[in-house]
């Protein structure tokens, strides 16, 4: 995972394993605290699963790109921490923990505790080459 500055904010932009796609996309929308994308590569009020949280279907799901400030206060969520993140061997991959007042995000990106209401948004983001993202 990297973060980096997109007009003055950070956003994270990660790798994901294929066991944190793989988490991501065993949550039933009806377990989100947010049910919408919040991304705006798709429809307002699409529902905020796996799919619709990355762009370029499945060859671009290996890639999350997200701003990187919680919902609820505006602090940096730090990554590969909290509860919903994936264990790997003896490490914690993906997942967002904002320590400020407890909100989990999970391999999506998405809230499901504490008390930010929203899921971290994803930006307008287009591929130029398989290595290469132009965000905006």
């Amino acid at each position: 995972e990297i973060t980096i500055k997109w007009r003055g904010n950070p956003v994270f932009i990660r790798h994901r394993t294929a066991k944190e796609i793989e988490a991501a996309k065993a949550v039933k929308p009806e377990e989100l605290k947010d049910p919408l994308a919040r991304n705006a590569n798709v429809a307002d009020g699409d529902a905020a699963t796996d799919e619709n949280r990355v762009v370029g279907g499945a060859k671009g799901e290996k890639f999350l790109v997200m701003m990187a400030v919680c919902t609820h206060l505006g602090c940096v969520p730090i990554g590969n921490e909290g509860e919903f993140a994936v264990v790997e061997g003896n490490t914690k991959t993906g997942g967002w923990y904002c320590p400020c007042h407890g909100s989990a995000y999970d391999t999506a990106g998405r809230i499901r505790k504490g008390p930010a209401p929203e899921n971290l948004p994803v930006p307008k983001y287009t591929y130029l080459t398989d290595t290469k993202i132009r965000i905006g």
